[in-house]
């Protein structure tokens, strides 16, 4: 199908599924579809998320707290099937009333606290426990610089390149061509970075490590998309070795698997409540 000569309305309205493998639950509105409240654990910190690039942020950080001895960051962490629409159940509407993956709701306090947006997630926990975040105001700043970053320049790669290189039910060349330009831009500038640093804000890996890997360290690895190779990821070199070095930490294993439900068996844990879940699904 092709869009030349295409003018668009003088008022936009949806006229059908605009095809694409999320077709039958896009629309234009927002706010809850259905009654349902969202399942409550054990621990303080409940989050309900999927394996997607933006949920694995969250994991990799929660499961690298745990490695560091911050037991406090125990976590009960719920499936969320958005291709069957479960991010539109009141319960989490009322945790994220953007109906996106992922929802994190503290329940330390008698007031429960609900978090949204993996990077204010990412945040908050850092915040909370003192944790992957530099104290000084310089390396605070960079480190946050990055992750601001990233939540920018994420959707370009996700909603952008993802969905017309991956998911789009056309491939429509002007459309790859555009993004595949800007996320080869955006590795251009994490190669840039990381060839002065070890990681992404300097000499420590922080917060801004765990919520660009996700994205653009799998990306490399051919982990997202299966678009490496059009993208010539191995050309970024300084990119590859932290993609490889960051991959092959414990927690960031343990994290990916977590609301996993494609892929390997051994690569799944679809909830986890426990540490002992990853023994027992591995089992």
């Amino acid at each position: 199908m092709s869009n030349k000569g295409y003018q668009p309305p003088t008022v936009w309205r949806q006229t059908g599924e605009n095809g694409g493998a999320f077709a039958s639950i896009n629309r234009p509105t927002a706010g809850p579809r259905f009654d349902r409240e969202l399942p409550l654990g054990e621990h303080p910190l409940q989050l309900y998320s999927l394996a997607t690039p933006n949920g694995v942020k969250v994991t990799v950080m929660l499961e690298e707290l745990l490695a560091a001895g911050h037991a406090g960051a125990e976590y009960d962490a719920w499936l969320i099937r958005i291709s069957e629409g479960d991010q539109f159940g009141s319960g989490f509407v009322g945790a994220n009333p953007n109906s996106k993956i992922p929802a994190l709701v503290d329940h330390s306090d008698p007031t429960p606290v609900r978090v949204f947006e993996s990077g204010a997630i990412l945040l908050y926990l850092a915040e909370k426990f003192g944790a992957f975040l530099p104290a000084d105001h310089a390396g605070r700043t960079e480190t946050l610089n990055w992750l601001f970053w990233q939540m920018g320049a994420g959707p370009l790669l996700g909603g952008g390149f993802g969905h017309f290189y991956a998911y789009a039910p056309t491939k429509i060349e002007y459309a790859i061509d555009r993004y595949a330009m800007e996320a080869k831009r955006q590795l251009d500038v994490l190669d840039r970075q990381l060839g002065e640093h070890r990681y992404i804000a300097g000499a420590d890996y922080t917060i801004a490590d765990m919520a660009i890997w996700p994205w653009y360290g799998q990306l490399a690895l051919n982990q997202v998309y299966e678009a490496a190779t059009f993208l010539d990821s191995a050309s970024y070199a300084n990119v590859m070795r932290w993609a490889e070095e960051i991959a092959e930490r414990p927690a960031v294993k343990r994290g990916r698997r977590v609301n996993r439900v494609t892929g390997a068996p051994k690569e799944q844990l679809a909830e986890r409540h426990s540490a002992n879940d990853f023994e027992r699904a591995a089992s």
